[in-house]
């Protein structure tokens, strides 16, 4: 690891203001020179592999006051951006009312990787892509712009079929960003400007011909917090991979319906592990909206799911996989008692 200097920030605007002196917008988040550091766990090792190389660490854990506070009020859910992800877990009306987003938390990390990391965090990190992981190779678009992506001839079996490029096929590795996408989530973000509110859905950008721009965040903004309008009794996380402890998903799905009296009023499905991207299926939420679900419903709402998408060398499994996830999860979710 490469030396770098410390600080503790003792407010929002100190943290901002810090932060503010990072690389502009253009540039690719591993060459920014100043990083924040709330759980962890996902910097320090990229610090370690010589793939982030900050000259300057913010921690911002004493903003956790003000950040990490979990509410229900009013039919809706707001999450600090620091709180930790096995608190809200855990917390038991998130249980009963999103179960998709405890689902998602619990199956993302181990139980001491989850007591450490933040909501924040876990939605910005970084992708598990081996050729943006490993320095030796310098042909990856994201670490190293305009060098090339490794991946499209290389070994490609845990990248994404949905939201590629030319430039960049690495899959988004997280869990909590299905479930935040799936229910129309708001972002609550912290700058030098003040706050500002943004649809969950605009964070994230596709690789296109810039892959090392990853999110629409600005040079010393933070986020602050999220929320989620309405309850989502009937919602499920579902996820496929290689073993059942801590791993990466191959394919996951991230479903919440409303139904009465047999019929799905409105439907939202997410995936995971196979999308450059926090992938929102709205052909999908289509073909299902309005009808009773039934084996044969629930394949067409997964063909739909994966209409578009594209397969490499190693990862074409990846699309009959995640359309049985889908499939399987509208199942488990129309069964749940609510």
């Amino acid at each position: 690891m490469r030396p770098f200097a410390y600080q503790r920030a003792t407010d929002a605007s100190a943290a901002v203001a810090a932060l503010a002196v990072a690389a502009t917008d253009n540039n690719p988040l591993t060459e920014s020179k100043v990083q924040p550091l709330a759980g962890g766990t996902t910097l320090i090792d990229l610090m370690k592999l010589d793939v982030m190389r900050p000259s300057t660490v913010i921690d911002i854990n004493p903003l956790a006051s003000a950040w990490s506070a979990i509410n229900l009020d009013g039919g809706n859910l707001r999450l600090g951006a620091l709180a930790r992800m096995s608190d809200v877990a855990a917390n038991p009306e998130i249980q009963h009312n999103y179960p998709v987003v405890a689902d998602a938390l619990r199956l993302a990390a181990s139980q001491q990787l989850r007591n450490m990391a933040t909501l924040g965090g876990n939605v910005l990190q970084r992708t598990r892509c081996t050729y943006f992981r490993d320095v030796s190779y310098g042909n990856c678009n994201k670490r190293n712009p305009g060098s090339g992506c490794a991946a499209l001839e290389g070994i490609n079996r845990m990248h994404a079929v949905l939201g590629i490029s030319e430039q960049c096929i690495a899959t988004y590795p997280g869990d909590f960003a299905q479930a935040l996408i799936a229910l129309d989530a708001t972002v609550e973000i912290t700058g030098r400007s003040g706050v500002r509110t943004i649809p969950f859905s605009e964070l994230h950008k596709p690789p296109g011909n810039s892959p090392q721009i990853e999110t629409t965040l600005a040079a010393g903004e933070l986020i602050s917090g999220f929320s989620i309008p309405g309850r989502w009794p009937r919602s499920v996380y579902l996820k496929a991979r290689d073993r059942q402890s801590y791993e990466f998903a191959l394919a996951s799905a991230a479903v919440a319906l409303d139904i009465q009296d047999g019929v799905v009023r409105d439907a939202r499905v997410a995936l995971g592990g196979v999308a450059t991207v926090p992938w929102r299926a709205r052909e999908a939420e289509a073909v299902i909206k309005g009808q009773k679900l039934d084996d044969g419903l629930a394949q067409r709402v997964a063909e739909a799911a994966f209409a578009t998408a594209k397969g490499n060398k190693h990862n074409a499994f990846k699309i009959g996989l995640g359309k049985r996830v889908v499939a399987r999860a509208l199942h488990q979710a129309a069964a749940m008692e609510v």
